[in-house]
């Protein structure tokens, strides 16, 4: 799952927050400004029933009362009144006696007439918005209203009630265009805030990180400092220098590292330098005692690895067969001399002690584990194993037999023949050729075979080089 951005996660909650003060702050106002209009609205009505009521006052002192319905639509005509209702209070009725053209009191009209409070009923939510608003008419002597001149009551006392019904549209269309003309104002803010946040988070962090990122690299591979001072805020610039001292400790520790492992390389190559040469030492002291013609040991090694090499084998495994080549015969130090130095050939069971040489060097060796020492046990191991299966001491066949015993039983036969032993002559190399010829898949791996037959001249140039007549170097 892909994780968001920085710039994702801020402008998500930012707008969250901003949304949510906004309907908030929104529904504030709006409750505010119904509050208000309501009040305004009530003003109105109660501006329009003072008029009314100082105009039937007049209209009573003019005693011209029968023309008041006149006056009264002239007055619903001007104040978008939808309805006038004018209900004498029970006071009036026993002075004056019931006038068949009064509305009759409901039940909100009692409560007026009992509370003497004016009493009014919004509905702003209807299709046709409206308030009826029911206004005491109450008997007073003071200012120019002297209701008492008429009137046969105390003063305080109701004579009756305004009821008007006004269209309030005007109002909520005006309220419904300001909470327009709000909203929009808050989308235009929040816009504004949320692209300059984005434009803060883009210049003054995911930039500088990038760059901060980019400089950190290439500070560590040059090995120069990141410089602080180019960012813009003092965070980035105590990241840079925490870099700076942290790419600093790596590159000393790195330093330290590079210095010990050339120190452990160059210990690891002379243990193995150590090692290879203890190898060759062994071998040749194994070749001294069994008399094997001079110079043995280090033909065989020489060619093993050209064999290895012509066969294609890897670097170490050239390196390994060639350091692990002249320990092939050490199992012939657990040979008794009588049977090792015979002249005439062997008995039957002389020939089963002289074979248990590979075994004797494979549990002298088996017990290592370097790398040239595994090698090794397994060269005298398998040195006189035959591809045909013939071979001892077990026997194995072919591809069984692991490559370095077939590389180095080739090349140790090779130089053998081509050797005077207390046993017998040298062979011409004629004769050797033909016999290792006539071996291929037989004795020998036939693919190493012809890899002795087509480069005869490199093994002749070996066998020069390191002839019987050479000091061993």
């Amino acid at each position: 799952m892909k994780k968001p951005s920085i710039k994702t996660i801020t402008l998500n909650r930012l707008l969250s927050f901003l949304l949510l003060a906004a309907v908030v702050m929104s529904i504030v106002i709006a409750l505010n400004f119904r509050m208000l209009s309501h009040n305004i609205i009530k003003n109105e009505a109660l501006s329009i029933a003072d008029i009314i009521k100082a105009g039937l006052t007049a209209h009573m002192k003019a005693e011209i009362m029968g023309k008041r319905e006149y006056f009264l639509n002239e007055i619903k005509s001007v104040h978008d009144i939808n309805n006038i209702k004018i209900i004498r209070a029970p006071a009036v009725n026993v002075q004056f006696g019931p006038d068949l053209l009064e509305r009759k009191a409901d039940e909100l009209v009692r409560k007026v007439f009992q509370t003497k409070q004016a009493e009014f009923i919004i509905d702003d939510f209807g299709v046709r918005p409206s308030i009826r608003a029911v206004i005491p008419y109450i008997a007073t002597n003071q200012e120019q209203l002297n209701c008492l001149s008429c009137h046969q009551v105390a003063d305080g006392t109701v004579l009756g009630a305004v009821d008007i019904t006004l269209n309030i549209t005007k109002y909520r269309s005006m309220a419904s265009w300001l909470l327009m003309v709000l909203l929009i104002a808050s989308l235009t803010i929040i816009l504004l805030i949320a692209i300059n946040t984005l434009r803060t988070v883009q210049v003054y962090i995911k930039e500088p990180l990038e760059n901060l990122i980019t400089k950190a690299r290439g500070a560590y591979k040059t090995h120069e400092p990141v410089k602080s001072e180019t960012f813009t805020t003092r965070e980035f610039e105590n990241v840079a220098n925490e870099i700076n001292h942290f790419n600093k400790d790596i590159i000393a520790n790195q330093d330290m590292l590079k210095q010990l492992n050339k120190s452990l390389l160059e210990l690891n190559n002379e243990i193995e330098d150590t090692l290879r040469e203890t190898v060759f030492t062994m071998g040749v002291i194994e070749e001294r005692r069994s008399k094997e013609a001079k110079n043995h040991t280090r033909r065989v090694a020489e060619y093993s690895k050209l064999l290895a090499t012509k066969l294609g084998l890897s670097n170490r495994d050239i390196e390994l067969i060639a350091s692990a080549a002249p320990l092939h015969d050490i199992g012939k130090l657990g040979i008794p001399d009588s049977i090792l130095f015979k002249p005439g050939k062997l008995t039957e069971e002389e020939f089963e002690t002289m074979q248990n040489h590979p075994a004797i060097g494979y549990s002298m060796l088996s017990h290592s584990e370097r790398d040239i020492l595994k090698s090794a046990a397994i060269i005298a191991h398998q040195h006189h194993e035959k591809w045909n299966g013939s071979g001892y001491p077990w026997g194995l066949k072919a591809d069984d037999i692991h490559i370095y015993g077939r590389i180095v039983a080739l090349a140790d036969v090779y130089d053998a023949l081509l050797s005077e032993r207390h046993y017998k002559k040298a062979w011409p190399l004629e004769e050797v050729m033909a016999w290792v010829k006539k071996e291929s898949g037989e004795h020998f791996d036939p693919e190493l075979v012809d890899i002795l037959v087509s480069n005869i001249e490199e093994f002749v140039t070996i066998g020069t080089l390191y002839s019987v007549d050479k000091e061993e170097k």
